[in-house]
């Protein structure tokens, strides 16, 4: 069997002592950015992996980053997490990093679980999910001063200026500005957005997209309401596209296409299209889902492989391989702006 590439090997290639190497692996911010990109392609060429337990023992380090796996959900839009936790966890094996799953059904027991991880050693930093207004969980991790990067904005007015912890997240609002633009030129001039009840950090920004883009085009279009639910979403959409009333505005079945803040929504008004004699009345989802794929409905793209990439470098620095603190005038958020997939 071939011997392993060691320090070593990548000091000889690098053309530099070990100690810099190691600097590279563990301190990168120390080593000035020649040495280190000299270095970095040594590691590449030679497929160096640093041998996790005694990097933990020299460290002090777990190498290991937590992310709680979220309970399933079914549905038609469960999978942009799914695909964010397997995009994170080879993007962080590839900077010789692993991911710890956990599972807590409140935020509570998901507090209670990371202090255990973090009191045995087992993680360097947590990755959360399913951020919201005052969220405990941050509060906690901020207060015992352990690194995090959350998936999805605190969703405060002043979270791009002065962020309060930080993240990284899909910027709905340009979604949905790029999916009302497309259907503006293509359909007509009467749009409607199919939305979550106000209160949704994420929904109401994707509905900003629509309203602003409507705006800049003198052009407008009723705002329809909906649960997470294709069902309840073929209830709404059919309502108001007879005519009659689901919660928003008077009906409107003059519309030229509808926006929909999830593919969920968007197969339930396409249903409803159809079952009012409109089969090609535009419709453009969010999420990309195979559903919405099968039956042929455009949909915005999250890219969470990009949020994976950003994730880690806010906790790591581009090219890092441990976890780092960052200083308070550091970029502290990265916004990935989606693309819209037209069928």
């Amino acid at each position: 069997m071939a011997k392993l590439p060691t320090v070593q090997d990548v000091a000889r290639i690098a053309g530099v002592s070990r100690q810099t190497v190691s600097n590279v692996l563990n301190s990168p911010a120390i080593v000035r950015g020649p040495t280190r990109e000299r270095v970095e392609r040594a590691i590449a060429e030679l497929g160096y992996r640093p041998h996790a337990a005694a990097r933990q023992l020299r460290t002090r380090r777990s190498s290991t980053i937590g992310v709680r796996l979220d309970p399933y959900a079914g549905g038609v839009s469960g999978v942009v997490l799914d695909r964010f936790v397997h995009a994170l966890t080879e993007r962080a094996s590839e900077r010789g990093m692993r991911i710890l799953l956990y599972t807590a059904r409140t935020p509570a027991d998901e507090i209670e679980r990371m202090g255990d991880l973090v009191d045995g050693g087992e993680i360097d930093a947590v990755v959360l999910t399913g951020t919201s207004h005052e969220d405990t969980r941050t509060a906690w991790l901020q207060s015992r001063s352990i690194p995090f990067v959350s998936f999805g904005r605190p969703w405060r007015s002043d979270d791009g200026a002065e962020p309060a912890h930080p993240w990284a997240d899909v910027d709905g609002a340009a979604g949905t500005r790029a999916a009302t633009r497309y259907l503006l030129d293509h359909a007509g001039p009467r749009i409607a957005f199919l939305g979550w009840p106000a209160g949704s950090g994420t929904g109401d920004d994707r509905a900003r997209g629509w309203q602003e883009e409507l705006s800049r085009a003198g052009a407008s279009g009723p705002r329809w309401y909906s649960e997470e639910s294709v069902g309840l979403a073929r209830e709404a959409a059919g309502a108001m596209l007879a005519g009659g009333s689901a919660g928003g505005s008077a009906g409107d079945p003059g519309v030229d296409g509808i926006v929909c803040v999830s593919d969920a929504l968007a197969i339930g008004a396409h249903l409803a299209a159809t079952a009012v004699g409109r089969p090609d009345l535009p419709v453009v989802g969010f999420d990309n889902t195979p559903a919405a794929e099968a039956l042929g409905i455009s949909s915005v793209e999250q890219l969470p492989e990009q949020v994976a990439v950003g994730v880690l470098n806010l906790l790591m620095g581009p090219t890092g391989g441990v976890v780092i603190r960052r200083s308070a005038d550091e970029d502290a958020h990265v916004l990935v702006e989606p693309r819209l997939v037209l069928r």
